[in-house]
């Protein structure tokens, strides 16, 4: 474990600095960030003034260089809208972020995973209809369309919930459902499938003969055997969740990390853009450190490799 642990740690920063310069390159081919914060009247002198400024009239590879080298230090420069420091900014949007996406993710859990088992005890029966009708839907729904559907159904037509922003606890029901939809299908189809192959191995079929309570036999045998291919999805899905809420940030209004990304990146407001990206892979990248540790506290057989 020890091992693993040093080489995902060594490999953080990596795996940063490489995203960091692919976006890095692909921001400044999108468009120059000083047309944009200069009047529509401004000369063309006025716009040299203002890149010489912002630093952009430097060759790329020094631009990147500053960037880099001030990040590593903790600085990723100063918002080109807000002049505030670009972590700063990204800081203050990330617990909006944290809030929706946790309830997105203990929603899906509690619902996908219990279903899934049922649906895999009782298969062809009602319930595993129900559950195959989830994961259909949930995988087939875009995220967009299906937010729009639940603002119109309980916020328009029915009036029981808001429509967008964040306040009380109700503002975050529809944003959370909405987020954690596709989750919670995918985790139904994989649960039900991990557990109906599990559930055919010869061992069950021997712990059925010998008269064991079903619920030992799916809790204690099944499911702890069915853990890893679910949690392998989950951790994925817990690291989309937490860096993927861009377009239910942006149908909700909701002002998180993700609808700050989006405003930076139509503003061209690049130190913004490189903070947020720079956080989102720390983000996933430790989760799924996480979860290959968690493998080795699951599961016995991987700490014989």
């Amino acid at each position: 474990m020890l091992r693993l642990l040093l080489v995902r740690l060594v490999q953080i920063p990596a795996i940063i600095i490489a995203m960091s310069l692919l976006v890095f390159i692909f921001l400044n081919a999108s468009g120059d960030p000083a047309q944009l914060l200069m009047p529509t009247e401004a000369t063309e002198q006025d716009i040299e003034e203002m890149r010489r400024a912002l630093g952009l009239d430097r060759p790329l590879h020094v631009q990147y260089w500053n960037f880099l080298s001030n990040a590593l230090q903790g600085d990723f420069g100063t918002s080109l809208r807000s002049r505030q420091p670009a972590m700063d900014t990204v800081l203050a949007a990330l617990p909006a972020t944290l809030e929706l996406a946790f309830a997105a993710i203990i929603i899906s859990t509690a619902v996908s995973i219990p279903l899934g088992i049922a649906a895999a005890v009782k298969r062809n029966s009602p319930i595993d209809t129900i559950a195959t009708v989830v994961a259909v839907l949930g995988q087939s729904m875009p995220v967009f369309w299906l937010g729009i559907l639940l603002i119109l159904l309980f916020s328009v037509t029915l009036n029981w919930l808001p429509v967008s922003g964040r306040g009380s606890w109700q503002s975050l029901i529809l944003p959370a459902v909405t987020l954690g939809w596709y989750m919670n299908a995918l985790m139904t189809r994989l649960t039900r499938s991990a557990m109906v192959e599990v559930l055919n191995e010869p061992y069950i079929r021997t712990a059925r003969a010998k008269g064991m309570p079903l619920r030992t036999i799916i809790f204690k045998h099944a499911f702890r055997n069915a853990r890893i291919p679910i949690l392998t999805i989950w951790g994925l899905q817990v690291g989309t969740m937490l860096t993927g809420t861009v377009v239910t940030e942006t149908v909700f209004a909701w002002p998180g990390l993700g609808r700050a990304s989006i405003h930076a990146v139509v503003g061209r407001d690049f130190p913004v853009v490189m903070a947020s990206i720079a956080l989102f892979t720390l983000i996933f990248v430790l989760i799924n450190l996480i979860v290959d540790l968690a493998y080795y506290a699951l599961d016995p057989r991987i700490r014989k490799v």
